[in-house]
């Protein structure tokens, strides 16, 4: 059996957006897939909360505005249980403190009008991980979804060098394959790493949205962090279940990633969830399954905290 409390980095959830749609709701106590309050056996915990809006959606970047203040509004109305985090040193404090380290992300820079000017602004305000795009193609790159065959414009690559120069995490996931890859080459002009949020396998199941061996390769090398995905389409087809993340999960280790795949879980952005599975809080069945399968429980600490914090140390430093 594990000890009683399970540590958690969880690298993408969808919250702000529920929390945008139900103003009654707060972090503390929100129906959905996240909610503070029953993650009781997380600690250290620490999460990264994505803004997000279908950018096609009449008044999406107001939108997001919108959710970039709820999450400040939540950091501060509940820091004695949340502490609004930029740096790992910042994480640990908070971990220290028995605090959620909040992080804030977001998800498709269309959002903020694909500018350096505005990230340089969220930046500011705490934003420490950008995915290039969510499902549609934007000015920077195309997208796992539209345009799949094009790479990153110059602006794109223009963008992620001012990202990585902030100590912003770069974030693949919805990224289109020729946009990943050259994403990949700045990683190598720059020795910054390059995450992928929450994608599973291409191998285990071929969905788009997944990495090849390749990128997963790839994203090892620049000392970046994989994070598995919760959501069943992602996942397989069928019965999904446990099994079926530890097998995406046993596939990326076999490829040599005891140090880069971590966990994204993706809550409140599926509509369909593994068997048994009804939140942030069902990874701990996975840790207890892990352990139950003769996993050390150091390489599942690694997994569940450390890996991702690892790549937070590594570039969020202001």
């Amino acid at each position: 059996m594990s000890s009683k409390y399970i540590p958690l980095f969880d690298g993408h959830c969808d919250t702000l957006s529920r929390l945008l749609l139900h103003p009654e709701e707060r972090l503390f106590d929100a129906h959905g897939q996240w909610n503070l309050g029953l993650s009781v056996r997380y600690r250290p915990q620490a999460q990264f909360f994505a803004v997000y809006w279908d950018s096609a959606a009449p008044l999406a970047k107001h939108f997001a505005k919108r959710e970039k203040k709820i999450f400040l509004r939540d950091c501060k109305v509940f820091r004695d249980r949340v502490a609004l985090c930029r740096t790992a040193q910042e994480a640990k404090a908070a971990g220290e403190q028995r605090k959620l380290a909040a992080f804030l992300s977001l998800e498709g820079a269309e959002l903020i009008g694909c500018s350096e000017r505005e990230l340089e602004k969220w930046h500011r305000e705490g934003l420490r991980m950008v995915g290039l795009t969510w499902n549609h193609a934007n000015a920077l790159s195309g997208s796992c979804v539209e345009e799949p065959e094009r790479g990153l414009s110059p602006a794109g690559k223009s963008f992620v060098r001012k990202a990585q120069s902030l100590g912003i995490l770069v974030d693949a996931s919805h990224l289109s394959d020729a946009g990943f890859w050259d994403a990949a080459a700045l990683c190598e002009e720059t020795k910054a790493p390059l995450v992928a949020s929450h994608s599973n396998s291409r191998s285990v199941f071929s969905h788009p949205r997944n990495l090849t061996d390749e990128q997963f390769n790839a994203i090892m090398k620049y000392h970046g962090v994989v994070g598995l995905n919760a959501y069943t389409r992602f996942l397989g087809q069928g019965d999904v279940t446990t099994d079926t993340v530890i097998a995406h999960l046993e596939h990326f280790l076999a490829l040599g990633g005891e140090r880069t795949v971590a966990l994204g879980g993706d809550w409140d952005g599926c509509d369909r969830l593994p068997q048994g599975y009804t939140g942030v809080w069902s990874w701990a069945a996975l840790y207890e399954a892990l352990l139950q399968r003769n996993y050390r429980e150091s390489l599942v600490q690694d997994l569940f905290y450390n890996n991702f914090m690892r790549t937070v140390n590594r570039v969020c430093t202001m």
